[in-house]
């Protein structure tokens, strides 16, 4: 019975190094997503605080958007989540790909 439970760490390393619990995520109703709150959530996902179904349920978020922050932190970190930088990341990617 056990095994089929799923355990949840109390709390996860957070963007910036510090401790993130479940409370101190940013709250459900964030209409304005700055880098570090992208970057709380995508943290909370990868460190099993939140699976991607709560937390796009929890702050109305599509997979495909979750998907697409998550996929900024894997190539170009917190920077990456800059909405005002997303060309520029794009282009260094793809420019990576090619060669």
């Amino acid at each position: 019975m056990l095994e089929n439970q799923k355990i949840r760490p109390a709390q996860v390393i957070g963007p910036l190094g510090e401790p993130l619990t479940l409370e101190s995520l940013p709250p459900s109703n964030t209409t304005r997503w700055v880098v570090r709150r992208k970057a709380e959530v995508v943290a909370a996902v990868a460190g099993g605080l939140l699976s991607v179904d709560e937390a796009c349920a929890r702050y109305g978020l599509s997979l495909e958007e979750f998907a697409g922050w998550q996929r900024a932190v894997d190539r170009s970190g917190m920077p990456g989540l800059r909405v005002t930088r997303i060309q520029h990341y794009r282009t260094v990617y793809e420019r990576q790909q090619r060669y």
